[in-house]
């Protein structure tokens, strides 16, 4: 029976089978959903989909890329927005 910590489903079940032919469930953690863009939802490429934990060591050139609106909108919708048009 597992511990208690690893009964909720918060923790993902990876079933791993190792060299003595034995099945053994290991739990890790689960991986955050992708960001995405807040005007088109489209999936933001440069910024990586960890936990907070992990997310917060990572230097500042890695978390995001270096321009405006950064992180929340993806470039095409940036440029739209600079440029004064509707979305």
């Amino acid at each position: 029976m597992p511990d208690g910590k690893h009964k909720s489903r918060s923790k993902r079940r990876v079933f791993v089978k190792l060299a003595s032919g034995e099945n053994k469930t290991h739990y890790k953690e689960r991986k955050p959903a992708k960001k995405r863009c807040l005007e088109c939802k489209a999936v933001l490429p440069g910024i990586p989909h960890l936990v907070k934990s992990k997310f917060k060591n990572l230097p500042k050139t890695k978390k995001r890329p270096q321009r405006p609106y950064a992180g929340v909108l993806c470039s095409k919708c940036m440029r739209k927005k600079i440029s004064g048009q509707v979305i």
